[in-house]
């Protein structure tokens, strides 16, 4: 999938003034997420109906 035209936006949930913040995307019947530090990097697809749920857990991750 060529992500090169996708309109990338900061997570609603990032720091607001980090240097570490992932950076989210729609695309069709998906969202892709990646670390804004690294955009030519690995990029995670998830389908919509997984988004909500990959979000608690990527939180929890990150405050430990």
């Amino acid at each position: 999938m060529d992500l090169a035209q996708v309109a990338w936006r900061k997570a609603y949930r990032s720091p607001a003034q980090a240097d570490s913040c992932v950076e989210v995307a729609a695309i069709p019947s998906a969202v892709a997420v990646r670390d804004s530090k690294d955009p030519d990097g690995p990029v995670v697809i998830l389908r919509r109906q997984g988004f909500p749920t990959f979000r608690p857990c990527s939180e929890e991750h990150m405050s430990a």
